[in-house]
C-alpha cells in the first residue's frame, strides 16, 4: 500500500475509526476512494457501486459496533470500504484473486461479515431472523441492513420488509438510492431549495423521543375517545398520509409498517452519522432511505457508472479495459440473436437487469420496442415470459446460470409443464472465474435435466451457438442453452452440422481405444489433452456431447460399446451430472466398457481465473491427458463419480 494513505493508516477496526477526530473523516474518504481505484484497477472488481458508499459505510461503523451490532449488505459487492475498515486493508490488494479476499462478504473471512451475499434481495430476510434471534437470546445489538435500490426490484425484499413490519422489531434498512440525482426535482436534496430544508426539518423532529413520545400518547389518546375514537384515528391517519406523501414523499415502506427517513443525502458525514444516532435509538422498524452517487469520487466513474459497474483489469494509463481480440460466449449469443430477430419479428429478448453482462445492449438500441429488462427479478423474468410465448411471441431469456437457481419452480411450474416455447439462455454457466462460490453456475445440469419436456443443450464455438439457438426458436416447447464466462472459439471441427435432436458429434477419430465424450465448452480443451496424447503415440477419439437432454440413447450405447476406455469431461458437478446420467445407461444396458466420469467434486469453488479452477479441479488439459493414460494402463472397478466402472465383463 502507497505511504500516502496518513489516515488510513492507523485504521485497522471500527474501534480505530470510532476514535477518529470527525475533522479527519472527510481526508479518510478520500483516501479509502483512492484505495480502492488503486486496486480494482489492477485486479479488477466492482467499482462505481464501492466509491458511491464510502461515506455511508464509514457513518455505519462510527455509529454502530460491529461485530455486535451486525451489518448486512445487499447486494454484497458493495462491501470494499467495509472490507477495509474490518481489518482486511493489508490483504485488500488480493481481491477477487485465488487465494485472496472474496469480493463479496464471507463468514469465514471476518467476524463482521454475516451473510455470503452474493445474489441480491436477501439480507432484509437474514437480517430480521438474526434480529429475531438476538432478542429472543437477550442480546439488545442492533442488526442494519444496506439495500441497493437495484436489490429492491426483487420480490423476496418484500417478503422480507413485509414481515419485518409484521414482527414490529427495531430492525434498521438503509436504503441505498445510487439512481436518484440530487436535485430538488426529485426529492429536494439540492442546498438551496427550501424543500430540502423542510425535508430535513421534518426527518430531524420525527427522529426525537419527544415527537415519538407525543405521537404515541396522542394516538392513544385518540383511540380512547368513546364512541368515535376509532373513526376520528383512521381519519387523522389519513390526512397525515397525505399531507406526509406530499412533503415527505412516503414510500411503500410505511404501508409495510416501517417509519421512513429521508431522503438523506449519502455523501454528508454528519447528516448520516446524525440520523443514524437518531435511528439506533427507536424501538421500532425504520427505512433510511439515502441518496448517493455511483462512482463519488472519479470523474470517469461518475459520468458512465454502468461501465465501471464491474471493470476487468486496466492495461494503461489512458485507462482502456482489457480486450481480447476473439468473442465471448455472450458476445457470440448476442451475435446470433441479433442475426436471427432481423429474420424473425417475433423473436423478443428479456433479461433481468443483465442487458450489458449477457450480450443484450446492441439488441435494446436495435430494437428497443422488443427488449424487457425486468430487474433483478428472475422469477419474474421466466413467467413472464411465459406469457410472451402464450401469446404468440418467440422470448429469448438470457440469465445468469447462478441466478436461474431462484427460477427452478417457474421452469418447471410455468414453462415445462404446460410446453411453452420459451428459449432460457443460461451465461456464465460453468466455472465462473473472479466472482467465487456464490457465483458459479455449477449446479444447472442437475437441477434442470429431471425436468419433462425441456430440451437443454450446451454450445462449443460461435457457429455453434448461432445453429443451436436457431434449432431452439424452432421448437414448440421450452429450451435451454448453457454456456460459460469464456472465449468462444470461432471454430472447431465439425460442429457446423445440422442440429439432431439428443445427438452429438465426433470431432476428432483416430479409431484408437479411448473414446472422450465432452459436453460444451469443455470440448476445446478436451481437444487439447487429445492432441497432448498424440504426441505421446496415443490415439484417441472425440465425440462432442451437444445435448444435455435428450439423450439418443440407442445412438450413444451404439458409439461407446466399440471402445474399451470411455471418459466424460463436463464443466458441472460431478453429482447429478451428465456423467453420472451416462453411468445410468451403460448399466442398464450392461455395456462392457471402462467407463470414467469427471466433473465438478462436491464442494464450493472460491474465487479465482477460470484456468486456474480448470486446474484445481482435474479439467485441464494435462490433467485430462493423465488421466487417459492412466485409464489405458489398468482396469479399475470402482464406482462412484470421478471414478470408474467397468461394466458388463
Amino acid at each position: 500500500m502507497s505511504d500516502s494513505y496518513e489516515i488510513l493508516s492507523k485504521v485497522n477496526s471500527p474501534e480505530d475509526l470510532r476514535g477518529l477526530g470527525k475533522e479527519e473523516l472527510p481526508q479518510l474518504a478520500e483516501e479509502l476512494r483512492r484505495r480502492i481505484i488503486e486496486v480494482v484497477m489492477s485486479t479488477g472488481g466492482h467499482l462505481a457501486s464501492n466509491l458511491g458508499v464510502v461515506e455511508l459505510t464509514l457513518a455505519l461503523h462510527r455509529v454502530f459496533e460491529s461485530p455486535r451490532d451486525m451489518i448486512f449488505w445487499d447486494v454484497g459487492h458493495q462491501c470494499y470500504t467495509h472490507k477495509i475498515l474490518t481489518g482486511r486493508n493489508d490483504r485488500f490488494d488480493s481481491i477477487r484473486q485465488k487465494g485472496g479476499l472474496s469480493g463479496f462478504p464471507k463468514r469465514s473471512e471476518s467476524e463482521h461479515d454475516h451473510l455470503e451475499t452474493g445474489h441480491a434481495s436477501t439480507a432484509i430476510s437474514a437480517g430480521i431472523g438474526a434480529l429475531t434471534a438476538k432478542r429472543a437470546l437477550g442480546d439488545r445489538g442492533k442488526v442494519v441492513v444496506v439495500v441497493g435500490d437495484g436489490a429492491l426490484t426483487g420480490g423476496m425484499a418484500y417478503e422480507g420488509l413485509n414481515y419485518a413490519g409484521h414482527l414490529g422489531k427495531d430492525l434498521i434498512v438503509i436504503y441505498n438510492d445510487n439512481k436518484m440525482s440530487i436535485s430538488k426535482n426529485i426529492g429536494g436534496l439540492s442546498v438551496n431549495s427550501n424543500l430540502s430544508k423542510l425535508s430535513n426539518y421534518v426527518t430531524r423532529l420525527t427522529l426525537t423521543p419527544f415527537y415519538q413520545k407525543t405521537r404515541d400518547k396522542i394516538d392513544r389518546g385518540i383511540q380512547g375517545i368513546p364512541v368515535l375514537g376509532c373513526k376520528l384515528f383512521e381519519l387523522m391517519v389519513r390526512i397525515k398520509r397525505t399531507m406526509k406523501a406530499a412533503i415527505l414523499k412516503e414510500t411503500i415502506f410505511s404501508e409495510m409498517g416501517f417509519d421512513y427517513i429521508g431522503p438523506v443525502d449519502g455523501h454528508s458525514l454528519s447528516r448520516l452519522v446524525a440520523v443514524l444516532r437518531s435511528a439506533k435509538k427507536l424501538d421500532k422498524p425504520v427505512v433510511i432511505h439515502t441518496v448517493t452517487r455511483k462512482g463519488k469520487g472519479y470523474q470517469r466513474a461518475e459520468n458512465n457508472p454502468s461501465r465501471y459497474h464491474g471493470v476487468s483489469p486496466m492495461v494503461n494509463e489512458d485507462d482502456k479495459l482489457e480486450r481480447k481480440s476473439s468473442l465471448s460466449y455472450s458476445e457470440a449469443f448476442a451475435s446470433a440473436m441479433m442475426e436471427l430477430a432481423q429474420e424473425d419479428p417475433k423473436v423478443v429478448a428479456i433479461t433481468a437487469a443483465m442487458a450489458d453482462g449477457t450480450g443484450f445492449t446492441a439488441f435494446k438500441e436495435r430494437f428497443p420496442k422488443r427488449f424487457y429488462d425486468v430487474g433483478i427479478a428472475e422469477q419474474h423474468a421466466v413467467t413472464f415470459s411465459a406469457g410472451l410465448a402464450i401469446a404468440g411471441l418467440r422470448p429469448v431469456t438470457a440469465i445468469y446460470s447462478t441466478f436461474m437457481q431462484r427460477a427452478v419452480d417457474q421452469v418447471i411450474h410455468d414453462l415445462a409443464l404446460p410446453g411453452l416455447p420459451v428459449v432460457i439462455a443460461m451465461d456464465r454457466s460453468g466455472l465462473v472465474s473472479d466472482d467465487g462460490e456464490t457465483h458459479q453456475g455449477l449446479y444447472d445440469i442437475p437441477l434442470f435435466r429431471s425436468v419433462p419436456g425441456l430440451s437443454f443443450l450446451a454450445p462449443g464455438d460461435q457457429q455453434e451457438m448461432k445453429s443451436m439457438l436457431r434449432w431452439a426458436l424452432q421448437q414448440s416447447g421450452p429450451v435451454m442453452l448453457r454456456y460459460p464466462k469464456d472465449v468462444c472459439p470461432a471454430r472447431l471441427p465439425a460442429l457446423d452440422g445440422e442440429i439432431e435432436s439428443g445427438r452429438g458429434v465426433m470431432v476428432h477419430e483416430e479409431e484408437g481405444d479411448l473414446l472422450f465424450i465432452s459436453l460444451g465448452a469443455m470440448t476445446e480443451e478436451v481437444l487439447e489433452a487429445v492432441h497432448l496424447l498424440a504426441l505421446k503415440g496415443i490415439p484417441a477419439d472425440l465425440y462432442h456431447l451437444r445435448f444435455i437432454k435428450p439423450l439418443d440413447e440407442e445412438h450413444l450405447s451404439d458409439l461407446i460399446s466399440r471402445y474399451p476406455h470411455v471418459l466424460l469431461v463436463e464443466d458441472g458437478t460431478e453429482v447429478g451430472g451428465v456423467g453420472e446420467q451416462i453411468a445410468g445407461m451403460i448399466t442398464r444396458r450392461n455395456i462392457e466398457t471402462h467407463y470414467r466420469w469427471m466433473g465438478v467434486p462436491d464442494s464450493f469453488l472460491a474465487q479465482a481465473s477460470r484456468a486456474e479452477l480448470l486446474r484445481e479441479v482435474g479439467l485441464d488439459r494435462q490433467t485430462l491427458a493423465d488421466r487417459a493414460r492412466e485409464m489405458l494402463s489398468q482396469r479399475l472397478s470402482v464406482l462412484k463419480p470421478g471414478g470408474d466402472i467397468v461394466l458388463g465383463g
